[in-house]
């Protein structure tokens, strides 16, 4: 197996560790994302990288350090995150939260507290190379004991909820990430306001509630709204075509103002192409 030494991903309550699955799972991406584009712009000629080369980003690709807890589909975030102890974000008091104004930098690094979304941040980047059962099984390990003292923490942790079907979760991190400052969650609010929640705000809405996915150049919509909510209304470009969409408990409605046609996936099943100045309606 090939391992990386020595890091810090994206929880930054964790310092200094070996082989975090996010940063082992990027470097994996970034060697075949290279090594798929280096082949395509070359088309096969004289300028490929050297066969040694090639073989060697191969075969670190294949044998990249990937670990799971064992007996489970859970990826472990870093080697020795079980030696902590295991504890959720409810065992925490409440005068003690936000932890990184009451506890000691060596406190918090000795805990098994995530500061925001890491093995989840993976997961939410690379969907669509797991099934839902891995997502589950993830999310409901690692939310629990992430105290979300990032403003990109709750946005990411929303979005992956509704699509494991955990609306009401989504929603109440909905809420942390869209009122972070006006609320002052994390008692910093006189610094300064979290840009970063703002857009992740947006993210939660049109990536989670709306399910907007754009795959093989295609738009999918994956609808999921909180009971709270009868409709939400957006805009959004497909291939520099502005789009109208309407969103409600029953239906969704889809107005498509450019030039041009586009193709419309509801889920995985049903696909439809809208002209350009005309309408769509899908039965939710």
């Amino acid at each position: 197996k090939y391992v990386i030494l020595g890091v810090t991903g994206p929880n930054e309550y964790e310092n200094n560790v070996n082989n975090n699955w996010y940063t082992n799972y990027i470097a994996k991406w970034c060697l075949t994302y290279a090594l798929e584009a280096h082949h395509q712009v070359c088309n096969n000629s004289s300028t490929l990288l050297k066969k040694k080369e090639d073989e060697l980003w191969s075969d670190i690709i294949e044998k990249m350090y990937l670990p799971t807890i064992k007996g489970t589909s859970i990826f472990l975030q870093n080697d020795g995150y079980l030696d902590k102890k295991q504890q959720s974000v409810s065992d925490i008091p409440k005068d003690e939260k936000p932890i990184n104004q009451h506890w000691s930098w060596d406190r918090i690094l000795r805990s098994c507290y995530i500061k925001q979304a890491d093995v989840l941040q993976g997961l939410y980047f690379f969907e669509e190379n797991f099934n839902k059962d891995i997502l589950v099984d993830n999310f409901n390990f690692y939310e629990p004991k992430t105290v979300h003292e990032s403003s990109l923490s709750p946005c990411v942790h929303s979005i992956l909820a509704t699509k494991i079907n955990q609306t009401e979760k989504a929603y109440q991190l909905y809420l942390r990430t869209s009122r972070l400052d006006l609320d002052d969650y994390n008692h910093e609010a006189d610094e300064g306001l979290h840009i970063t929640s703002m857009a992740g705000t947006w993210l939660a809405i049109i990536e989670g509630f709306a399910g907007v996915k754009i795959k093989n150049q295609e738009l999918h919509l994956y609808p999921n709204l909180p009971k709270h909510w009868k409709s939400i209304d957006f805009n959004i470009r497909v291939q520099n075509n502005p789009l109208n969409i309407h969103i409600n408990q029953q239906q969704a409605k889809v107005k498509n103002n450019g030039d041009d046609s586009v193709i419309i996936n509801y889920g995985d099943n049903l696909k439809e192409t809208i002209n350009t100045k005309a309408y769509l309606t899908i039965t939710i």
